[in-house]
């Protein structure tokens, strides 16, 4: 009789929790680095330019200013998504005030990403991430092509990363106006959300 020898088994992707993530943090791994958790792997997030860093902070007072005291509007802090998913999405607007909170919140009711060189993964990862944790109103500002996609309708959809994606995406130009579902008086230009020159964001 021929003994097979077991097959030595391969190596395996290490994913990160919450809770491993901070302690990493603490022992100063990410001292000179901005960073993100999506499905317990660590991104290492780009340089800003100074075009994003402004569009994120104009988009984030445009959205206060339209939506009011009743929300917290942040701009790049951690949302609690799950215990291995901690994104810092661009800008992402809460229920409530800050004192409101004692962690980071676990969801929003509008999230917005500013895209250029992170489209790709905006619109993939990102937006699975985003609709597995219920997350009604995503919308990525494309520089590449100059517009605005907005994200409704989260659903399971097993092909997709995070077994979720969005039933509805629509694609608005900057004529068109849109609203947030959470304040569907607020309406707001899409130009408003888009830069006014052709210049483009290393991000």
């Amino acid at each position: 009789m021929h003994l097979t020898k077991p097959i030595p088994a391969g190596p395996t992707l290490k994913t990160w929790s919450r809770d491993e993530y901070y302690r990493l943090a603490e022992c100063g791994w990410f001292q000179s680095e901005r960073t993100e958790l999506i499905g317990g792997r660590i991104y290492v997030v780009s340089p800003q330019s100074f075009l994003h860093a402004s569009m994120v902070d104009c988009i984030g007072k445009l959205l206060h200013d339209r939506m009011g005291d009743a929300f917290w509007v942040r701009s790049q802090l951690p949302l609690f998504c799950t215990t291995e998913s901690e994104p810092e999405p661009d800008v992402s607007v809460v229920r409530g005030t800050r004192s409101s909170y004692d962690d980071h919140p676990r969801t929003a009711v509008l999230l917005v990403e500013v895209s250029n060189t992170s489209l790709a993964i905006d619109r993939t990862e990102k937006a699975g991430l985003y609709a597995s944790a219920g997350i009604e109103d995503y919308w990525i500002v494309n520089l590449v092509d100059g517009v605005l996609e907005v994200h409704r309708e989260p659903v399971a959809d097993p092909q997709q990363p995070f077994g979720h994606t969005y039933r509805s995406v629509q694609t608005l130009q900057p004529a068109d106006t849109i609203a947030p579902l959470a304040a569907p008086e607020s309406n707001i230009s899409v130009g408003d959300l888009l830069p006014k020159n052709e210049a483009s964001p290393k991000r």
